[in-house]
């Protein structure tokens, strides 16, 4: 399941290709200021929306996909989050790690699939 990459370097991976996702879509969406697009974006990258993004999508998810989450909620970190508490800290962690996990199975279709159900829960 989870190879010798590690929780937190899913995390780093899952982190980035999910920014750029967020990015494709705001442009896709028609936005053209960088401003915009940062303020928008916070819908989606943020800690606080990445945990609130993760608990409405649980039940969509897979039972391999759920303990990859868990396991992403669980792994030690030395950071301390400056903007949130620990706990949904690490619910946006369990996020990345998901999607750094996919990525890394070269699964792209599934990870396209999440982000379809992430944008309709988000309302837009």
């Amino acid at each position: 399941m989870i190879d010798d990459l590690g929780l937190l370097a899913y995390a780093y991976i899952g982190d980035s290709y999910y920014e750029l996702l967020v990015r494709n879509y705001l442009v896709d969406k028609g936005f053209r200021k960088v401003k915009d697009m940062k303020e928008e974006s916070l819908k989606f990258v943020s800690a606080k929306s990445q945990a609130d993004i993760l608990n409405k999508i649980m039940d969509y998810l897979s039972d391999e996909e759920k303990d990859i989450v868990r396991r992403g909620r669980n792994v030690k970190t030395n950071s301390k989050p400056k903007y949130c508490d620990i706990l949904t800290y690490k619910y946006a962690t369990a996020l990345e790690v998901l999607i750094g996990y996919l990525y890394r199975k070269h699964e792209i279709k599934r990870i396209s699939d999440i982000f379809s159900k992430i944008v309709e829960i988000s309302g837009d």
